[in-house]
């Protein structure tokens, strides 16, 4: 199986922490050069020193924040001038909880924003590069709630979905061209998200924080959260060689939970 990145450059949004520094540890461990982008440049600085570490490729980042598309725009449109990238890792905060119907309008204007619109600046400024390489892989971090909507996360469930169904349409568009475009959906996680939800939750039902825990992974037939690595793990399949003829899926990360195929 030709997992080799070697030679390959990447951008990893969100990369300095959870999920998307696990994605950057595994795409450069398997030899590719990895761009950062995050809003926090001393995280980021740090995060680049331990990339160092693990793979001994030079790596370097790019402080964005996705709260300002017309920002990111100009910093990916510079950076594209001068550097072909190969793959693309879509990966955003999710939106505060809460019930749709109690959400303001800002609320989902500012998720749209920071998630669909950031993905499409990215992809129209990195695309042409993948063009020219015969070889592109863009994956999306999304949410299981694309397969089955999850209670209290409103806005996350309607933005998710437009994001699936954008990547979706793009992996029609761009597949002639060897880019392939997926989503990568993980269920309960280690990440600060999920501590945060977790610590909300708790807040509004006078559970304790691990009786909310628990009856997390009461839900999940393989009985635990996972680690960030191993969603890492389908991100980095999914951009390597091995991948080329997977197009257009969504993969729930999730221990079985989704109640759906």
């Amino acid at each position: 199986m030709d997992l080799n990145l070697s030679g390959k450059r990447a951008v990893v949004c969100g990369s300095t922490q959870g999920i998307g520094k696990a994605a950057a540890v595994e795409l450069a461990l398997l030899g590719a050069h990895v761009t950062l982008v995050a809003r926090n440049e001393s995280r980021l600085q740090a995060t680049v020193n331990e990339l160092q570490v693990y793979s001994g490729q030079q790596h370097d980042y790019i402080v964005a924040d996705f709260n300002s598309p017309d920002e990111l725009r100009n910093k990916i449109d510079a950076y594209a001038k001068n550097n072909d990238v190969h793959i693309l890792v879509n990966n955003t905060g999710g939106p505060p909880a809460g019930a749709a119907l109690d959400a303001a309008l800002q609320d989902f204007i500012q998720a749209f924003a920071s998630h669909l619109l950031c993905s499409q600046i990215l992809v129209q400024a990195l695309a042409p590069g993948m063009k020219r390489a015969g070889y592109g892989r863009i994956v999306n971090v999304i949410s299981t709630s694309v397969k089955i909507p999850i209670k209290g996360l409103g806005v996350s469930n309607t933005i998710r979905g437009a994001v699936a169904n954008w990547s979706k349409t793009l992996s029609v568009e761009l597949a002639p061209y060897g880019i392939t475009v997926n989503n990568v959906l993980p269920g309960y996680t280690l990440t600060g998200r999920l501590e945060s939800l977790i610590t909300n939750t708790a807040a509004k039902s006078g559970e304790s924080l691990e009786e909310v825990r628990q009856r997390m992974v009461a839900e999940v037939p393989a009985g635990r959260i996972a680690g960030a690595e191993e969603v890492a793990s389908a991100i980095a399949f999914l951009a390597s060689p091995a991948a080329g003829y997977i197009n257009g899926i969504n993969v729930p990360v999730d221990g079985g939970r989704t109640g759906s195929l």
